[in-house]
């Protein structure tokens, strides 16, 4: 006897409350399980709350009850996750505390678990179907669909108590080639044309590309080619036969591949006039009837019927017979009369022909028969043969040659197959009966053309290409070999071996690549299948390449006053835009090192701001896009300028009436326009409103020449280095000189007796209004100059002279400015005065007028005159050992 009882499973943190027998109350608190029952048996009315769960029990003889709790399984990990199918495993719940004290109290063994896998398609609230009910802890679920979310559960049954159901746990199919798509039908036509129309199938995931439409041609063998291969889905089909049958199929192909073909369907084109039916046949004559037959002709495809007209013509007479014609004038009646039979006496068909036999050694895909004329004719020449065939593929007899020549030559034949040939000879009376078999075996050939590559992307970077074994024509296939290429024209072998898949690593992302293959034998190479068009998946973007420096000039152009660049604190960049691989480019991302990097838009170049000068960064550049970001750039080391120099103190060093020279800063005296530190000198023009560049280089003195005497001016340094232009000094002030008078002409001389003469000279204009007087000095013999006058006057007579002695005259010019001292000017050539007996001499030799004047000015060379005169030998020289040496040295 056993009795039914109710036990709730409380939750834990919760609590639950029963009423005993005795009418008390008690409250348990979870996590527990509340075993109930009844006196009699039956299960006692009781509210369940929600969030708790009731299972109903056996209590078996003995009073022990089995210990069942709703157990959960452990979520269950699904695996191998492919187009239909994927695999799910999960683990055995673990048994409560209070259970296993139940099983030990009882010292049973644990009852065995069931379960039950539920999946639901789409959401998890979807409708949930069990694909899987046993003990094992691993399904496969079959029948999926692809490319669809599916969420799957577990629960536990320990006879007939079902546990609560585990998580869900979802997963995605992939994505697979598309579904057979439906037959396609006829949307128009013409005698000649078909027009066809189809629907596209499920693309199972992926976007359906082409279209493969097929037809036999019109032939009825069953054998397909192809006759449209595009996106469209409608095709033209001309150049047919009138009331002909085409068989057609269809498939779909997308990027995972090309789906099944369509069921064949037959298509007919508009019929026509009936064949010429062929000449009827004498089957058996009497004394007074005749027994005639004649071919069917082929039934046209839209499924008339086809009446016969018998005529015969007898000694001038002529009648027919018909049977369910149309009337004469009805546009349905249609027909053509065949040739006409001439009866004469009967004859019987021919006898056996000898069997074929093969002439020369069999070939792949041909071979030759000959054969003999039959050894009985039958009364009647022998007017064709019909040779038959079967073999290969096929499993009936199909007849491949009828005609009157003794030879066939057998075509398209598949190698390495073996054939059987008989023949039949035919006259007027009918066919014969076959003679025996001829076997025969074609040479092994190459490998068939393989079926189009099926390539699955893997990544951006790699894929996997399939493929299968075709038709090894007799031989086996050795080897396969893989082609692939950016385009059809331009592949190039990337796998040879025996298997039947390769992994291709290195490909460009978002680009398409171009694949086929051929099979090879020990006879020879087969034809490449199909290409087959892949494209890889879009990615990140490649490594920015290109990280260089801007220029200042570049940097500095177009540049407003409200953004100045100072190159000591700021570094211009650019590079070039990386492949982007199929998705747009969004952003660029600048790291340098130890700062938070900076973050900019679809630029190639950028300024970035605020740095430390004279300080050497580490840069490099990431491209992001919206599948992330791609690989960094080479590192790229750029340092900061140093800060621009403060200006150096300005001073006069050397004055005169034209020229300051000018010294700032210390610094050696030779330099080089190469050193960092450079400096610019200004000069404030006359109108006094700006100030022009007087100059720009390295060194620390400057001489400013062509200045007007006794001028103020002011001048203004700035320093600058590779960090820029520092400020400009402060305005130094600078005064010019007086000049000095200029050199006065040569006096004259005028002997007045032997012991006087008077020197007189020009007088020299004021100097801005400063006086002008003049020195006069003497020299006797090999003294030196003494002054022998002073003052403003433009003569003087010198007295106490001797006459046998020489005296020389010079004059000097003094400016007496108004303030002291006075500025003497350089001196005038010398005049010389000769003794009185040289005087005597030259008025006798000469012819002097006056016989008074006996004076000789010396002239000395100026500087300017020196310098040309050294040039002029320097350059004598050179030239004379510029010719010694190429006349000695050089011939």
């Amino acid at each position: 006897m056993s009795f039914q009882v109710i036990l709730v499973q409380v939750n834990p943190g919760e609590a639950f409350t029963i009423q005993r027998e005795d009418g008390q109350c008690q409250c348990i608190t979870g996590p527990a399980q509340v075993p109930m029952m009844s006196p009699n048996g039956s299960v006692p009315p009781i509210y369940v709350p929600t969030g708790y769960i009731s299972q109903v029990g056996l209590i078996e003889p003995g009073g022990h009850q089995p210990c069942v709790k709703s157990m959960l399984p452990h979520t269950g990990n699904v695996t191998d996750v492919q187009a239909r199918t994927a695999e799910l495993k999960w683990c055995a719940p673990a048994a409560p505390d209070d259970v296993k004290s139940c099983l030990g109290a009882q010292r049973r063994p644990a009852e065995p678990l069931s379960y039950e896998v539920m999946v639901s398609c789409g959401s998890r609230d979807g409708g949930c179907q069990v694909v899987y009910s046993g003990e094992e802890l691993n399904a496969t679920l079959d029948d999926l669909r692809p490319a669809t979310d599916y969420s799957a559960r577990v629960q536990a049954t320990c006879r007939h108590v079902q546990g609560s159901p585990s998580e869900p746990v979802n997963f995605t199919t992939l994505s697979c080639e598309p579904d057979p798509p439906s037959a396609p039908w006829k949307a128009g036509g013409t005698k000649t044309s078909l027009v066809l129309q189809w629907k596209a199938p499920c693309d199972n995931g992926s976007k359906i590309h082409n279209y493969l439409l097929q037809w036999d041609e019109g032939k009825g063998t069953g054998e397909f080619e192809q006759c449209y291969y595009g996106p469209q889905k409608q095709y033209r089909v001309t150049k047919l036969s009138p009331a002909s049958k085409y068989c057609f199929r269809l498939a779909a192909k997308n990027d995972m591949g090309v789906s099944g073909f369509s069921e064949a369907v037959d298509l007919f084109t508009s019929e026509g006039v009936p064949a010429t039916p062929l000449c009827a046949e004498l089957v058996k004559a009497g004394h007074n009837w005749l027994h005639l037959q004649w071919q069917r002709s082929a039934a046209p495809p839209s499924g008339d019927s086809i009446f016969y007209i018998l005529e015969m013509e007898e000694e001038g007479m002529v009648w027919h017979s018909e049977g369910n014609l149309a009337p004469p004038g009805d546009p349905l009646w249609k027909y053509i009369q065949s040739e006409t039979l001439q009866i004469q006496t009967p004859i019987v068909p021919p006898g056996p022909c000898q069997h074929p036999r093969v002439v020369g050694r069999p070939k792949a895909r041909e071979v030759l028969l000959r054969w003999g004329p039959p050894y009985v004719d039958g009364g009647g020449a022998v007017t064709l043969y019909s040779l038959e065939m079967k073999g290969g593929h096929e499993e009936v007899h199909r007849e491949v040659y009828q005609g009157p020549d003794l030879d066939c030559t057998i075509s398209n034949l598949l190698p390495g197959t073996s054939y059987s040939f008989r023949l039949r000879a035919a006259n007027k009376a009918g066919y014969g009966p076959f003679s025996d078999y001829c076997e025969v075996t074609t040479c092994p050939g190459a490998p068939e053309p393989c079926r189009p590559p099926h390539v699955v992307c893997r990544s951006p970077t790699c894929a996997l290409v399939s493929w299968e074994t075709p038709p090894s024509n007799g031989t086996p296939v050795s080897e396969f070999r893989l082609e692939w290429g950016v385009t059809e024209t331009t592949v190039q072998t990337c796998y040879s071996g025996p298997g039947l898949s390769h992994e291709i690593r290195g490909l460009l992302p978002a680009t398409s690549y171009f694949f086929r293959v051929q099979a090879v034998n020990a006879v020879g190479v087969g034809p490449f299948s199909e290409v087959v068009l892949c494209q890889t998946p879009c990615s990140v973007p490649a490594a920015v390449a290109g990280v260089q420096a801007l220029e200042d000039e570049e940097l500095t152009a177009g540049r407003g006053s409200d953004a100045p660049y100072c190159p000591s604190t700021c570094l211009g960049l650019q590079w070039e835009a990386p492949c982007d691989h199929g998705a747009e480019i969004t952003s660029y991302l600048i790291d340098l090192g130890e700062r938070q990097p900076i973050p900019v838009g679809p630029v190639t170049r950028y300024v970035i701001q605020h740095l430390q000068p004279d300080t050497t960064y580490r840069i490099r550049i990431q491209a992001l896009n919206s599948l992330g970001a791609g690989p960094f750039s080479p590192m790229v080391k750029m340092r900061t300028k140093p800060r621009p120099p403060q200006p150096p103190r300005l001073e006069c060093t050397a004055f005169s009436h034209q020229t300051l020279r000018l010294k700032w800063g210390e610094g050696s005296i030779r330099t080089s326009p190469s050193d960092p530190l450079q400096y610019q000198l200004q000069m404030e023009d006359k109108s006094g409103r700006r100030f022009v560049c007087l100059y720009r280089g390295p060194c620390h003195t400057h001489k400013v020449q062509r200045l007007v005497e006794s001028t103020a001016y002011s001048f203004r340094i700035q320093a600058f280095n590779e960090g820029g232009e520092g400020p400009f000094s402060d305005v130094y002030t600078f005064s010019t000189l007086c000049s000095p008078p200029p050199a006065p002409k040569a006096p004259r001389l005028e002997r007045l007796n032997d012991h006087t003469c008077e020197v007189t000279w020009e007088s020299t204009p004021p100097m801005k209004g400063d006086p002008i007087i003049y020195s006069l000095q003497c020299m006797t013999g090999n003294t030196d100059f003494k002054q022998i006058y002073k003052g403003s006057a433009t003569s003087y007579q010198a007295s106490s002279l001797q006459p046998s002695n020489e005296y020389r005259f010079r004059l000097g010019a003094i400016r007496q400015c108004a303030t002291p001292p006075d500025l003497p000017g350089p001196y005038s050539t010398t005049v010389t005065l000769l003794p009185q007996r040289s005087e005597a001499a030259a008025a006798l030799g000469g012819g002097a007028v006056g016989g008074t004047k006996a004076v000789r000015t010396s002239v000395s060379l100026t500087d300017e005159q020196c310098a040309a005169l050294i040039l002029v030998v320097f350059a004598v020289t050179s030239i004379l050992i510029a010719f010694v040496i190429q006349y000695f040295v050089i011939k």
